[in-house]
């Protein structure tokens, strides 16, 4: 699990990441960090690195120490800024001036070892005036010496028209199959070895609550954990969710890293009341499925079925159907969703080179349109969840039953 991190100390004005650093080791979380390309460059770089990863004996690898770790963090994953097409951004540059200026910073980070990969910034969204172009300019500068792209795009359903907001997942498709054609174009074009995958490391569901943002953030007096962004998700959220990470494991050829933003309170899948009680909100449940089972090798799935149009995209599938083939080769994972607010839909999914396949689990989450509006609140944390399923069955080593209209279907399959 990659984890995207930045925020600034109270005391100290900088980048905080000691106590952090503490619990994601003991939680299995490789940090990412970003360095400032916007107002800063290659020589603060060079310098962050240095206290993060270097282990003693140069001034901030010392001072590090001074702050009470003695061992060096090992960061492998640095993004070279963020958002650098976009006019609002501090520093903002031309996409041949940030390649050129990626390029040799890159280079710079890179010098710390060789286990260091670099993530240089893409576009903001696919509605950017510059996209793809962009991308084109930034990898020319800079393709031999970085590892990954940036994405960014937050969804919504502003218009209340659900159907349109499940077909924004076939949009953000083409939005990786479009950099992935840049990627192999400039690839091509300098005669490249290397390989480069993109990291989509800021994605949510972004549009119940755009307005608490009302902080002087230009203040150097911050106020400490404000309520900032708390959208209160709901059911049709879970399944867009569900419906996304679908397709980051899909595309994975391409997305090699998918971070969401964020992880607590803030556009998040967990929420909290200071001195209270935690609780999950329904797109936790998609993402905790997708990370526990979704590991191993995504299988190229083959969908029949009926199809709709919608102004984000044409002939979308009713179903929308991911699988996982787990390490082992032992057990198969299909996270399965049926778009539609009123029908339900036959499976029948057949495992073409596998045997004595059964069923493990199934658990769903959804069967209305009418509660899709339903939200986990504190006082009710489990008002939306997932529950057992039983409409599905395995048949001649098929897995065949009903799906039911307006769900997201976790089906784990164990296979000889």
């Amino acid at each position: 699990m990659r984890l995207d991190l930045a925020w600034r100390s109270k005391e100290t004005n900088q980048v905080g990441i000691n106590e952090f650093a503490v619990w994601a080791e003991d939680a299995g979380i490789e940090m990412m960090l970003a360095v400032n390309l916007g107002t800063r460059g290659i020589e603060d770089a060079r310098n962050f690195v240095e206290y993060c990863n270097h282990p003693s004996g140069t001034y901030w690898s010392d001072l590090r120490r001074t702050h009470g770790v003695e061992q060096p963090y090992g960061v492998n994953m640095w993004c070279l800024g963020n958002e650098m097409d976009g006019p609002w951004q501090i520093g903002h540059m031309e996409a041949k001036e940030y390649g050129r200026i990626a390029n040799e910073t890159s280079k710079a980070v890179k010098a710390f070892g060789k286990s260091i990969e670099t993530v240089v910034c893409g576009s903001s969204n696919d509605q950017m005036p510059t996209y793809p172009d962009w991308e084109r300019q930034v990898l020319e500068e800079c393709y031999e010496n970085v590892d990954f792209i940036s994405l960014h795009k937050y969804f919504g359903n502003s218009s209340r028209n659900t159907l349109n907001y499940f077909a924004k997942i076939e949009e953000t498709g083409r939005y990786i199959q479009t950099i992935g054609g840049v990627i192999d174009f400039v690839k091509s074009k300098k005669r490249a070895k290397n390989d480069i995958y993109i990291c989509f490391d800021e994605w949510n569901v972004w549009y119940h609550n755009r307005e608490q943002d009302s902080i002087n953030w230009h203040s150097w007096d911050w106020p400490e954990a404000p309520h900032l962004l708390e959208e209160d998700y709901n059911l049709e959220d879970a399944i867009f969710v569900g419906g996304l990470l679908n397709e980051f494991i899909r595309r994975s050829d391409r997305v090699k890293i998918a971070c969401i933003a964020q992880l607590v309170n803030v556009i998040a899948p967990i929420r909290t009341q200071k001195g209270g009680p935690a609780w999950a909100t329904t797109i936790y449940y998609p993402y905790q499925f997708a990370s526990l089972y979704g590991r191993g090798t995504a299988l190229d799935v083959a969908v029949s079925g009926p199809t709709y149009d919608a102004d984000a995209a044409q002939d979308v599938n009713y179903l929308d159907v991911a699988a996982v083939l787990a390490p082992d080769a032992k057990s198969i994972t299909v996270f399965a969703i049926n778009r539609s607010l009123d029908e339900p839909l036959e499976l029948d999914l057949s495992l073409h080179g596998f045997s004595d396949v059964t069923l493990v689990d199934h658990q769903i989450m959804g069967g209305n349109s009418a509660d899709a509006l339903l939200a986990n609140t504190c006082a009710e944390p489990d008002r939306v969840a997932p529950r057992k399923g039983e409409k599905l069955g395995v048949v001649d080593d098929a897995v065949k039953g009903e799906l039911a209209p307006f769900s997201y279907n976790l089906i784990r399959l164990s296979v000889g």
